[in-house]
């Protein structure tokens, strides 16, 4: 993750490690939805980092709430999404970052409609 990022989005190594897997995955994780806010997991900033090791992918995701009931639901889906895109076993750790609506894509803050 790129400290400085000021913006709150996240910047995923394999932006620079694998560039050329990114369309794919943003792509693919963005058909995984948030059922209570609507919105996909990559526009909410949830997907915080996906890192490809030697001989497997860590995708580091968080959740909007620590309790919600979707989660554990969304981040299995995340994970077989990712692994299934990079054809390699995939693991998914929970990020220790708290969610706020500044890790949203640009144009979302506005928009969400829980405030």
């Amino acid at each position: 993750m790129n400290e400085d990022n000021l913006n709150n989005l996240p910047v995923w190594d394999v932006e620079n490690s694998h560039p050329d897997l990114v369309p794919a995955l943003e792509d693919g994780l963005s058909e995984i939805m948030d059922p209570e806010l609507g919105l996909n997991i990559v526009q909410l900033g949830l997907v915080r980092n996906i890192e490809i090791k030697e001989d497997h992918a860590v995708v580091t995701m968080i959740l909007t709430t620590p309790f919600c009931p979707y989660g554990p639901s969304m981040m299995e889906s995340a994970r077989k999404k990712a692994e299934t895109i990079l054809d390699m076993e995939t693991k998914i750790n929970y990020g220790k970052e708290t969610w706020d609506p500044t890790m949203m894509e640009d144009g979302l803050e506005d928009d969400w409609g829980l405030y």
